[in-house]
């Protein structure tokens, strides 16, 4: 059963624009206003719920550079052949028109704590009263010897939907056959844990019909991974001997990958592909390490109960950025986290009443035509952490039909998250 926007709401819960000014803006005397940096599934839900049930109290802008939006959750469905581009593709709009948020296409490049504005690369700022960061994941490329922006043109990481994830496809469709399509997954921690192994679920039904004497070669720094008993189930039935997983434990670490030469060097062995997707070490968004929001290791540390960031209270943090404790990086997190921080945001601005903060996430993950498979949790705040309350997992020897039930659970969520960020 698909699940409807009445029902997404219910669990989740608990162009482009019209301003053209960017030379700052004049503030309303009486209205606060709130800007949003980042329109990804954090970002854009924070601007929607401000913006909406404040009923106009507070001006939102929302700063984003792309005015067409890929959601990287569902982007391994459209490398799988499953969706197509365009389905996963959304623009601003509705919430420039619908809500009265002013969308700023534009980057942001800095943020002065003390001023209270956003500078823009175009040249302008954006003054604040309470700041939103959604910056989404950036790229540890000192940590990956070999890897760089320029080797992700042969590499790809497609760990940022669009362009990257159009790339490996055609790579994908393209390989030799009887080729060799290497992953190098990335370490903890790291957005959308089952990610990278439904990626390879995609890549081998695409495989199993079009080069079926294909090999998948998965090189993983780590020594287990999400879901793990459900995708090894599932390759065996599925794909038998396509797919080959390395742990770190057995190749001993990977010390470098070569674009050039298409390979990957480990203390085992040299490892090589005729495509090769390496997802590298990750951090928070860029601006968040600008804004001083970041710890030693690169993520933003966070105030459980509101989302605010214990570097400044004036400025809340989302999503993949975050250290939010026992909840993962996911698109769902994010969504959830944002209507926890539009609700303190709205308290702290106009005086509304709020109440304890609660978060769920589901993370749905599609091995095989029809064959869904999921783990989520409810979590509270406390003050140490967003801590899990409770949680369920797909079962290994599900029958065909939950399996298929949960596919179809997804598309109704999927459908729902989108509605509820970009309205």
């Amino acid at each position: 059963m698909s699940m409807s926007r009445r029902e997404f709401g219910k669990l989740a819960g608990a162009a482009t624009v019209a301003t053209a000014a960017p030379m700052g803006f004049v503030r309303a005397a009486a209205k606060p206003r709130v800007v949003v940096i980042g329109g990804g599934a954090g970002g854009a839900t924070a601007a929607r719920y401000i913006a909406k049930e404040s009923r106009g109290a507070i001006d939102v802008v929302l700063i984003e550079p792309t005015r067409m939006y890929y959601t990287c959750f569902f982007s391994n469905l459209y490398m799988g052949g499953f969706r197509d581009l365009s389905s996963i593709g959304f623009t601003y709009d509705k919430l420039a028109s619908d809500y009265g948020i002013n969308v700023v296409h534009d980057w942001a490049v800095g943020v002065d704590r003390d001023k209270k504005h956003v500078a823009l690369a175009g040249g302008g700022r954006v003054s604040y009263d309470a700041l939103v960061v959604s910056p989404g994941i950036d790229f540890k490329y000192n940590d990956l010897p070999g890897y760089s922006i320029e080797a992700s043109s042969k590499m790809p990481h497609a760990y940022k939907a669009g362009t990257q994830t159009t790339l490996l496809k055609n790579m994908v469709d393209a390989m030799p056959a009887g080729g060799t399509f290497m992953m190098v997954a990335p370490p903890n921690p790291y957005r959308c844990p089952p990610g990278p192994y439904e990626r390879v679920s995609m890549v081998a039904h695409v495989l199993k019909h079009a080069n079926p004497t294909a090999k998948i070669l998965i090189i993983d720094p780590k020594n287990k991974f999400s879901k793990g008993g459900l995708f090894t189930e599932g390759w065996e039935k599925h794909y038998p001997g396509m797919i080959e997983w390395i742990g770190g434990d057995v190749h001993g670490g990977i010390k470098s990958v070569n674009a050039d030469a298409m390979s990957v060097e480990t203390d085992f062995d040299t490892f090589k592909g005729d495509v090769v997707n390496v997802i590298p070490p990750q951090k928070a968004g860029h601006i968040a390490e600008v804004a001083g929001l970041t710890n030693d290791k690169g993520w933003c540390p966070i105030v459980p109960a509101t989302m605010q960031s214990r570097k400044d209270p004036a400025i809340y943090v989302l999503g993949d950025a975050t250290i939010a404790g026992d909840m993962p990086k996911s698109g769902f997190s994010a969504n959830s986290q944002a209507k926890v921080c539009a609700m303190a945001v709205r308290g702290a601005l106009t005086g509304s009443k709020t109440f304890p903060a609660r978060f769920r996430n589901t993370c749905w993950s599609l091995i095989e035509t029809d064959d869904g498979v999921k783990v989520g949790a409810n979590y509270a705040a406390t003050d140490e952490k967003i801590a899990k309350t409770d949680g369920f997992i797909s079962q290994t020897g599900e029958v065909a039909a939950v399996r298929k039930q949960t596919y179809e659970e997804s598309v109704g969520w999927y459908n729902g998250i989108t509605a509820d960020m970009f309205g």
